[in-house]
């Protein structure tokens, strides 16, 4: 019985086992309640009206639990659906100051960086031009927690300079990134009342993380049910993941993988055993760290 299966899982299994396994390794978006609730949120900022003090929004919480994906999904529903672009998404680049934040935002924005960009004058002005010509109602900073490892003063420029082009540009910025960067954004009442947030917290063991395993399952070429959201697959998937949507996503893969080169076709207790699996909290201290020394 395949009844366990999405359409399109259904189709991918009658391909050969090299092209399943390629399509269980695609990257894959999942759809979830603490998503939905993102997208609704900048949804609301994408269709506010015009406003002198626009609000922004946070998207923070424990790295490798999808909060880029979430971003990006946003951004790429809204080209599909609209007749020009108004939701971009940077890609924050490391280093202190504006310098590297203005870079970030050029090449974002995918414009070349004129000679002489390090001035910071010029470099404003092109962003400025930029920001002026295209018109985004979102700006999309990911990974922001790597404009906040500078001087004290190098954070206060950059939060100084989203407000600007809030207040000149009409312009919500949404900050994803680590809770850094809510700690930063709250560093004063000013700046905090600028944003909401959405917490993406660590998934708890509970209904809608068996609903996560039910949807992630259903979308794994394999030809039996693993029944990944039941005792005691979803207990150990759980524990070893620590809550984290990008752990979970890796281990049902490579059991997934094995299932298929093993011929077994679903995902078993022994399976995830054998895949020797370290959560991330202990792979510092691990057996594979210890072979280094």
């Amino acid at each position: 019985m395949t009844d366990h299966l999405l359409s399109s899982a259904l189709l991918q299994l009658q391909s050969d086992d090299r092209a399943r396994i390629a399509a269980i390794r695609a990257p894959r978006w999942i759809s979830h309640p603490v998503a939905t609730k993102a997208h609704d949120a900048m949804r609301m900022l994408l269709e506010r009206p015009a406003s002198l003090r626009p609000r922004g929004l946070l998207l923070t919480g424990a790295y490798h639990n999808g909060k880029t994906m979430i971003a990006e999904r946003f951004a790429v529903e809204h080209l599909r659906q609209a007749d020009r672009q108004r939701v971009w998404v940077i890609q924050t680049r490391e280093g202190a100051g504006l310098s590297h934040f203005y870079a970030s935002i050029l090449s974002g924005l995918r414009a070349p960086q004129a000679a002489g960009w390090r001035s910071l004058s010029r470099a404003g002005e092109q962003v400025d031009h930029l920001l002026d010509s295209l018109k985004p109602r979102l700006l999309i900073f990911d990974e922001f927690h790597s404009a906040l490892r500078g001087r004290r003063q190098d954070v206060k420029a950059i939060f100084s300079f989203l407000r600007r082009i809030a207040r000149v540009h009409d312009i919500s910025p949404v900050l994803v990134g680590e809770v850094a960067v809510y700690d930063a954004v709250h560093d004063t009442d000013e700046m905090g009342s600028r944003f909401d947030t959405v917490p993406i917290p660590r998934w708890g063991y509970d209904e809608d993380f068996a609903t996560l395993l039910d949807s992630l399952e259903a979308s794994m070429p394999l030809a039996r049910a693993s029944d990944l959201s039941r005792e005691p697959l979803a207990r150990i998937i759980h524990d070893l993941s620590e809550g984290l949507i990008g752990e979970v996503v890796d281990i049902v893969t490579r059991a997934a993988v094995a299932a298929i080169a093993g011929g077994e076709e679903r995902i078993t207790g022994a399976a995830l055993s054998a895949l020797g699996y370290v959560p991330l909290s202990k792979r510092r201290n691990s057996a594979l760290r210890n072979e280094m020394t």
